[in-house]
């Protein structure tokens, strides 16, 4: 029987698809918003903890824990909580906002200017078997660090362990996640997150037996309990409701459209060249059948003409010996030799062979085309006011939904008249590195499809405070001055060099004429 799970299990992990499987840059972004949260007793001069536990950011000063976790501090006001942050070099106090023992969960808002980046809050319910992810401070991994109670107060990233989810059943009359990621104490109040790293409860307890060969399950109180208890307190989290997909299952659907789309554009391609062939030639074989028909005419116009000529020149010597002067045979010879240079014009102004091709140019230019089979390109020079529509299924959405975009877009990359993007690598883009918000942000455009895109990068505080370095070093310039789209474009290299190689979130907008609605 002991060999027969090993084997369930295997079967169970090879069912489960590999775009199901989280990505550890959505782990560890998430990661930079969980805190341990610290229960501590001081006498004035030595401080000392007492307990901790995990939490993390809904907004950016506003943490969630469990209720256990922070018990001691509300029976004993001479405790005080410290929040510890999982990189930088500033802790934090704070203080009780709400608490319901029932659910056991807690808010604690920070009193000091620690800000760390909010969590987003899964809107849809996870599935039996999904693979989920607990994030914490298990204090076993402390023990096993050798770590003293002092070290608690040092930032380090939080633990994160992956299992799988094993049902939703109410638990104490609290709607709760049974799943397989191990938890120990020190977990309580961590996140249980979803595969792009959202969140689907708060760890709160775990089984525990003296026989070693029972399994291990662990409990957290579920997002059905966590929304309305943070509605009651006033707050508003990021929620997203969208489907989780890799950023290795986007790139496959990217290049697969791409591969799609050049075939259709080879296609059309095809096609505009078999008809601007059959034009063509249709126009040849009109233009030929007209030059003949004139060179015809011509030659049958000059002949009549020559035969004037030499009538009139017959009739100018036989009326040369008349009584009148020599008038009428004047007359005459004036006659022939108009219907001479007459017939010599005609003949050689007939149109030539090589006409053809010109009156065949001429007819498929009246038809609307060049005459040349040489694709046009769509890429849109001048100024236009655009509106931009999200498309999620080319976009990662790991935070809140976004809205719609307007922005006006100038050929030298100037936007809304006010921001200039850079030019390198044949790419418009502009590189956002804010200092209320631990992520960088790459805003993209391509005129010649419209599309707009946004690519933001979540970094810890330390990659944070690099990034800022490195952007500080250069002012971008002026929107729309004498080569400033290929000079920021030179200046962002030095930011972009210091960003992981995939971004943690993806934002992909097709963008109209704001005329078109």
């Amino acid at each position: 029987m002991k060999r027969l799970f090993p084997a369930l299990a295997a079967l169970l992990l090879m069912a489960i698809p590999a775009g199901a499987q989280s990505e550890p840059a959505d782990i560890s972004a998430a990661a930079r918003g969980v805190v341990r949260v610290v229960i501590m007793a001081s006498d004035g001069e030595a401080v000392t903890p007492i307990s901790h536990g995990t939490g993390f950011a809904v907004t950016p000063n506003r943490i969630v824990t469990n209720a256990h976790v922070v018990r001691a501090a509300l029976q004993d006001d001479t405790l005080r909580i410290a929040i510890v942050p999982p990189d930088g070099d500033s802790a934090d106090y704070a203080r009780v906002l709400a608490v319901s023992e029932a659910k056991d969960l807690a808010i604690i808002e920070t009193t000091g200017k620690l800000r760390l980046p909010p969590l987003t809050i899964s809107g849809v319910p996870a599935g039996d078997g999904a693979e989920v992810s607990a994030v914490g401070y298990p204090m076993n991994v402390d023990r096993a660090q050798g770590l003293d109670l002092p070290d608690l107060f040092r930032p380090q990233p939080p633990v994160k362990s992956r299992g799988f989810i094993s049902g939703a059943r109410p638990s104490r009359d609290v709607d709760t996640l049974l799943h397989t990621a191990p938890i120990a104490r020190g977990n309580s109040g961590g996140p249980l997150l979803d595969s792009c790293g959202r969140v689907l409860g708060v760890n709160s307890f775990g089984t525990s037996s003296d026989d070693a060969a029972d399994a291990e399950f662990s409990f957290a109180v579920s997002d059905k309990e966590l929304l309305p208890f943070l509605k009651g307190a006033g707050i508003t989290p990021a929620v997203n409701a969208l489907p989780c997909q890799s950023m290795a299952q986007l790139d496959e659907a990217e290049r697969e459209r791409l591969a799609n789309e050049q075939a259709a554009a080879r296609a059309r391609l095809a096609e505009r060249a078999e008809s601007d062939r059959a034009r063509r030639e249709r126009a040849m074989m009109e233009a030929e059948l007209s030059v003949l028909d004139d060179r015809e005419n011509g030659m049958a116009i000059a002949g009549l003409l020559l035969l004037l000529s030499l009538g009139a020149g017959f009739a100018a010597w036989n009326l040369r010996t008349r009584e009148d002067g020599g008038k009428a045979s004047r007359i005459a010879g004036v006659v022939a030799a108009a219907a001479l240079i007459g017939a010599l014009a005609v003949w050689f102004t007939r149109p030539g062979i090589d006409a053809i091709d010109r009156r065949a140019a001429d007819a498929l230019a009246d038809d609307g085309g060049s005459g040349e089979l040489t694709p046009t390109s769509a890429t849109e020079s001048g100024a236009a006011e655009l509106t931009c529509t999200i498309v999620p299924s080319r976009s990662r959405i790991v935070s809140q939904p976004p809205k719609d975009l307007d922005f006006a877009w100038n050929s030298n990359g100037c936007v809304n008249g006010r921001t200039q993007y850079g030019f390198a690598d044949g790419k418009w883009s502009r590189l956002f590195v804010p200092n209320s918000e631990d992520a960088v942000s790459v805003n993209s455009f391509d005129p010649a499809t419209r599309t707009f895109r946004t690519d933001k990068f979540a970094l810890g505080q330390s990659a944070m405070a690099r990034a800022r370095q490195a952007r500080s070093r250069y002012h971008a310039p002026e929107c729309g001055s004498q080569d400033a789209a290929s000079r920021l474009g030179e200046m962002q290299s030095g930011v972009v060099a210091l960003l992981p190689t995939q971004a943690n979130e993806r934002l992909v907008y097709s963008c109209r004429p704001s005329d078109q609605g």
